[in-house]
């Protein structure tokens, strides 16, 4: 592994006094949902066809508008953000950079386009905004970085000499000098490597790394997922127990989860049973011998139907709810693990949410999700054809794109 990458059980903070020493623990479902670091507006300065777009995020989002509006691209963006607030290298995040850059950038005289992209994440120490610029062609690098909280930056970096594969970073200090000045890597996240660099022996110094591990938590527990029907129809080799952005693996999840907590297995079986058609009494999976499992609805009367027999809508419906009824520890993701799980929120990305679910679904699929949300360590970003069904549900946000 890289240095400067994060890695399970590292200790964010070197500093005495981080943020997350001195929260108060747990006290029940969204007690201390305020205190969580989420993140609460997405910027596409200059992002695949979107320029100076801000987007708010709440607990529960749904971007809609019709298609070429840029759903996706947005969702895309969140989740090149989270990944680079993770410790992954650019060129990993961005495999077509180029695909990134909007359509009517022109090159400057060097031949070099980009795109720029930020967040703003609240939490223990308020709003705190991160602005990244990316260089696409003639190279991939980040050139530009900027965190910042309450108008005060706590750092910048800036590519000075392009053909160093570093870029210049200064971050706050307020010792005996202002600022620390030191070069970064190009293809990483400076603000994900600043717990690496900075002592925290200064007031200053401890705000930005307070600043930087509210921001990286807050992007951190990203899952996106679209499900993937035809994949979810047959027997799956047993694995990991954790399920894939396709869900195609659902079966093999269901043998761990159904095992594993009870409650949360009879709230998926509720879900099933309200979103799908005919009698349901239990979600089964069914280890063969050839070492697959498949996955069944149990009808309650000697009769199970196989996966392979629901229809396209009923799958997506079935794997969106065991997303939302699950977290970070069976989800394909990358959980801050060095931070109590009572600070993190799990964001699920979802593209095409309503895709293939009939009216019935859908009211059934954002009650189940307004009500995860609710208690705080669960946020869901979704994108939507037409939001005028959920337009007003209570506690959701209904964010419009422009074609």
């Amino acid at each position: 592994m890289c240095v400067g990458s994060y890695r399970p059980g590292m200790t964010l903070s070197s500093a005495p006094g981080g943020p997350w020493k001195s929260l108060p623990g747990p006290s029940g479902d969204g007690a201390e949902s305020a205190e969580r670091p989420r993140v609460t507006e997405l910027r596409l300065s200059a992002f695949a066809r979107h320029r100076r777009v801000g987007l708010p995020l709440g607990p529960l989002t749904l971007l809609t508008g019709p298609s070429g509006c840029g759903k996706s691209s947005a969702l895309r963006a969140y989740e090149a953000l989270a990944r680079l607030g993770g410790g992954a290298e650019l060129g990993t995040v961005f495999p077509d950079p180029l695909s990134c850059v909007p359509e009517r950038a022109r090159p400057d005289a060097q031949r070099r386009r980009g795109f720029r992209i930020g967040c703003t994440a609240d939490g223990p120490e308020g709003p705190v905004r991160l602005d990244v610029a990316v260089q696409a062609e003639p190279e991939l690098r980040v050139v530009g970085e900027r965190l910042t909280a309450d108008g005060l930056v706590l750092l910048e970096t800036a590519l000075r000499d392009p053909g160093r594969r570093t870029v210049q970073a200064a971050w706050h200090t307020a010792g005996s000098a202002p600022v620390t000045r030191a070069p970064l890597p190009d293809d990483r996240l400076g603000t994900a490597l600043l717990p690496l660099r900075v002592a925290g022996k200064t007031p200053g110094q401890r705000r930005v790394l307070a600043a930087a591990e509210q921001m990286v938590v807050a992007l951190r527990s990203v899952f996106a997922c679209d499900p993937r029907p035809a994949r979810m129809r047959i027997p799956v080799p047993n694995g990991s127990g954790r399920l894939l952005r396709g869900c195609d693996n659902l079966a093999d999840v269901l043998c761990r989860t159904r095992t594993e907590c009870g409650r949360r297995h009879a709230q998926f079986v509720a879900a099933v049973r309200a979103g799908c058609a005919g009698d349901v009494a239990d979600v089964v999976a069914e280890p063969r011998t050839d070492g697959t499992v498949r996955a069944l609805l149990d009808r309650g009367d000697g009769i199970r139907t196989g996966l392979g027999r629901l229809g396209y809508g009923e799958l997506r419906y079935l794997a969106l709810a065991l997303v939302l009824l699950t977290g970070p520890g069976v989800l394909e993701v990358d959980p801050a693990g060095e931070v109590p799980a009572a600070m993190q929120t799990l964001t699920v990305l979802a593209d095409g949410l309503d895709r293939g679910l009939d009216p019935r679904q859908r009211a059934e699929l954002l009650r189940l999700a307004a009500r995860m949300c609710e208690r705080g360590h669960i946020r869901l970003v979704g994108a939507v054809s037409d939001a005028s069904w959920a337009a007003e549900a209570a506690g959701v946000t209904v964010v419009h794109l422009d074609p």
